[in-house]
């Protein structure tokens, strides 16, 4: 299993990134993984929010290949405890990779919710979609922790 994460547009905040890497190192240890930043579309007169919604959705999408599972994280999705999380990616172990896709500012088009296999929330909060990234990693992290039985999780 290979996990692919896509978010679009770089942060600026280094204490977000030096987080983030922290946990991508870390998940090296028990997975494949792939961070990729994408450029976002930016506002202007000529796009509005469901024009670079949709516009993010193409750049979205070529990224994607056949088989993967895909998890967009949205508000609207579904929670987990973290050790459900931990079995939702026990159960993906080998069958197929695992492709989450973090939005923009302005969140993900129903274009690519609709694709996706699963919608995940983190919590009823609204998070920056820079701050989710940092999120992800770490609940992945836990994941793979909580299934190999190391002391991480309490």
């Amino acid at each position: 299993m290979k996990i692919k994460i896509f978010a679009l547009g770089k942060s600026k905040q280094k204490f977000i990134e030096e987080g983030l890497q922290e946990y991508l190192k870390r998940l090296t240890r028990y997975v494949q993984i792939d961070f990729k930043i994408l450029p976002d579309v930016k506002l202007t007169k000529t796009n509005s929010i469901e024009i670079v919604k949709e516009k993010e959705a193409i750049i979205l999408e070529k990224q994607l290949a056949e088989f993967d599972f895909v998890i967009a994280l949205d508000e609207n999705g579904t929670q987990y405890s973290s050790k459900d999380f931990a079995k939702l990616i026990e159960m993906k172990k080998g069958k197929s990779n695992l492709a989450f896709i973090i939005g923009g500012v302005y969140g993900l088009s129903p274009k690519i919710l609709n694709k996706a296999n699963l919608i995940l929330s983190f919590s009823k909060f609204t998070f920056t979609h820079q701050m989710i990234r940092f999120i992800l990693t770490e609940q992945l992290y836990r994941a793979f922790t909580i299934l190999e039985g190391k002391k991480y999780h309490y």
